[in-house]
């Protein structure tokens, strides 16, 4: 527990100050600049004079250390660290923007209204995540500064570093968005670190047990491998040393977050990776030698350990988008054992540690734009192009697109010209035409590939030059939406689809308001939430334009206020047609139902009624948290289900505490098991003999599959809880022959 004691935090907050000033490393650190800090620092101790942070701890020391992570770890600059120390002010206190200009210029004023969270609007529409729009602002402001998201970055950092004092379901809420937006954000900036500590905490709060396990797990090994490392570098060291090389050369141990994601992906336990290493070697080279000095390094390596043909990796001469630099190959050690080495110069390996900090230190020294450049300079396009398109938009489908071109595996392809394009991984010909002019896309019919015909919806490869075919008449349909995969093809469709559909629009409105007016229903917002909750609906432009071409009617209308059909279980509660998600939870706090089941939402509660997540299929025992649908009925999930990190990372406030009854053991679960191993005279009886017999489970259904001494299978099973279930599965793996078995999700 916290113990104020205002003297030594005093000392504190003054300390801070100076913790500012020594991460501050940079050439124009003058006095000058040194004492506009000081305004900031001080602006910001007077504005957050009084406010405690959920750990008892006093509100500023959140900025103060959101301006050393701006300075220590971002490499950022004195306009950064100023607008890191007031990134709250604004929101949290009555300091306005004009203020800020005022004493600090338009420019802090600027990336400080980037960092204000949407707080000021009422979101009646269900359909509009609050955590969206703001990422969406902040995205937006990506267009005339990059610093906005560095220190949102920064901000988030802190954040999940002291989110042990946040209530769980906020350590959910936090932990999902991390996940899934700000890891891949700092990932495609760069900043390896960061990301890899982003990507940790989330798993912690994610799934504390697994978190603490792998962990442990890890650091056990890390004492075994010691040896092991010391003898496969020792050769290596010694050629690199007689060759005249200046050199780093250590082992680069795994994150929890990425063996667990391995694990998850390749369904196999922890001791089956192989590859919780990898040997970085890292050379003092100049500039005009690296690529050179890095291949002398992998033929040295190569000279003791045999490479594996398909595992190079050349990111030398075509660097990844977010301007990664490496030679990567897998090499066999002497003890049997597939070892990875990293190859890179003393540049490289800055820019792969401190992201855009070191970028910016190195970009001068070159004439040819780097890929990360490009990207900036991409984005910046493409907000600035699709500005009326990206306002217009539904904001998680904005942030999807965002997100889903953060960070992807890329091909490269050639124009007719021979030009060089990057696209991400899985692109058509249509992304293609896109990429390389908007009219282009637009009026694409096909294309030559190698001087072959191809489709639309060809998807590219490796070394594809490509012809686009076009054609004036061709205008955009809504089926290229699942066609196209980048961001910049689809805010590109959408556009010329909401040209086309707003042409219906008075039309549509106008049917609307008629059909409401029939039942005496207005077009305020929580009825055309409604409406647009009901008939899938994007936006209101959408909506009317299906009214107009006859895709929707009246009996659709009738049937969206339950008119006809009130079959809904939240009729039975009295919550009413057109209640908001706020007002529907109120009422969940209040009304309980007759019939109980197993689990509990939020703490003073009786039961409602709740649906399972198919996907991630929870049982007794896991850790679950409820989400309320898009027709208001409760959806659990468990904690690490990526349907609903998607879902929490835009709808914080649709989440609904809940846990299992402690003493529940009436209602039996299905949960699956996913094993294999060698086949052999006998196995499926031990299988069947322990499931049925020895821990009395009943099977549902079982399939084994057997070829060529090889086996494997899948079970379903009614368990009472998680607890069973792992214990099950802790015995199964003893059975003579089972190589490996993992839990699966029912859909799987």
């Amino acid at each position: 527990m916290y113990k104020i004691d205002l003297e030594q935090e005093a000392i504190k907050i003054e300390d801070g100050f100076n913790t500012i000033l020594d991460a501050w490393q940079s050439e124009r650190k003058t006095e000058e600049s040194i004492k506009e800090v000081r305004r900031a620092f001080d602006l910001a101790v007077k504005a957050h004079n009084n406010v405690r942070r959920k750990s008892g701890e006093p509100y500023i020391y959140h900025p103060i250390a959101v301006a050393v992570i701006t300075a220590k770890e971002l490499g950022l600059g004195k306009t950064s660290i100023i607008c890191a120390l007031l990134h709250d002010v604004v929101e949290d206190t009555d300091y306005t923007l004009d203020y800020i200009k005022e004493e600090f210029g338009q420019k802090v004023a600027d990336i400080v209204d980037g960092l204000t969270k949407i707080s000021d609007v009422s979101f009646n529409n269900s359909n509009v995540s609050s955590q969206s729009e703001t990422f969406r602002k902040i995205l937006l402001s990506f267009a005339y500064d990059i610093r906005v998201i560095l220190i949102k970055l920064a901000d988030r950092l802190h954040n999940m570093r002291t989110l042990e004092f946040m209530p769980r379901e906020k350590q959910i809420k936090i932990a999902s968005e991390t996940q899934y937006i700000y890891s891949s954000l700092a990932h495609r900036l760069g900043y390896y670190n960061i990301k890899s500590e982003l990507e940790d905490l989330s798993l912690k709060y994610l799934e504390p047990e697994v978190y603490y396990m792998l962990d442990a797990k890890i650091k056990d090994k890390k004492k075994g491998y010691q040896r092991f490392i010391n003898e496969f570098i020792y050769p290596v060291k010694n050629d690199l040393s007689q060759q005249g090389f200046k050199y780093d050369i250590a082992a680069r141990f795994k994150t929890v977050f990425s063996i667990w994601k391995k694990m998850s992906e390749k369904k196999v336990d922890f001791d089956d990776i192989d590859d919780l290493f990898a040997i970085r070697i890292i050379i003092d080279s100049p500039r005009s030698l690296e690529k050179f000095d890095c291949w002398k390094v992998y033929a040295i390596v190569t000279e003791y350990y045999n490479p594996k043909a398909d595992r190079l990796r050349d990111w030398i001469s075509t660097p990844k988008a977010n301007g990664y630099e490496s030679l990567h190959a897998t090499v066999m050690s002497k003890t049997g054992q597939w070892v990875e080495v990293q190859i890179r110069s003393r540049r490289m390996d800055d820019l792969d540690e401190n992201g855009l900090a070191a970028h910016w230190r190195y970009k001068d020294n070159v004439d040819t734009q780097s890929k990360l450049d490009q990207w900036i300079n991409k984005m910046k396009e493409l907000i600035n192009n699709n500005s009326v398109e990206v306002l217009d938009n539904d904001a998680t489908t904005f942030v999807d697109d965002f997100k889903n071109n953060l960070f992807t595996d890329e091909i490269f392809v050639f124009t007719p010209q021979g030009e060089l394009r990057t696209l991400p991984k899985g692109a058509s010909v249509l992304d293609f035409a896109y990429a390389v002019h908007t009219e282009l896309g637009d009026n694409c019919i096909g294309a030559k590939i190698n001087n072959k015909l191809a489709a639309i919806n060809t998807i590219l490869r490796n070394g594809d030059q490509i012809e686009v075919l076009n054609s004036k008449k061709q205008k955009p349909k809504e089926a290229w939406l699942d066609i196209a995969i980048t961001q910049r093809a689809k805010n590109r469709i959408r556009t010329s689809l909401n040209l086309q559909k707003k042409e219906h629009f008075e039309e549509g409105k106008q049917l609307t308001e008629a059909w409401l007016k029939q039942y005496n229903l207005s077009t305020d917002n929580d009825n055309i939430d409604v409406l647009l909750n009901n008939t899938q609906s994007d936006s209101l432009i959408d909506l009317y334009y299906k009214v107009a071409v006859g895709k929707l009617n009246l009996d659709d209308y009738k049937h969206c206020f339950g008119l006809q059909d009130k079959v809904r279980w939240y009729s039975f509660l009295n919550f009413g047609k057109n209640k908001s998600d706020k007002q529907i939870k109120d009422i969940i706090s209040t009304q309980t139902n007759s019939d109980p089941r197993s689990l509990v939402l939020d703490e003073n509660l009786d039961n409602v009624k709740y649906t399972l997540c198919s996907r991630c299929n929870p049982i007794h025992g896991d850790d679950v948290i409820g989400l309320i649908g898009s027709r208001n009925n409760i959806m659990i999930h468990r904690t690490n289900c990526e349907e609903a990190i998607k879902l929490m990372s835009r709808y914080g406030n649709k989440i609904v505490k809940t846990k299992w009854r402690k003493d529940d053991t009436t209602v039996s679960f299905l949960a699956g098991i996913e094993l294999n191993g060698i086949d052999r005279k006998g196995l499926l009886v031990d299988l069947t003999t322990l499931i049925c017999n020895t821990f009395n489970i009943n099977m549902r259904n079982i399939s084994i599959q057997a070829s060529d001494g090889i086996f494997s299978g899948q079970i379903t099973l009614y368990v009472k809880d998680s607890n069973s279930l792992n214990k099950l599965i802790a015995e199964i793996k003893h059975i003579d022959g089972i190589r490996s078995v993992v839990r699966i999700n029912r859909s799987e």
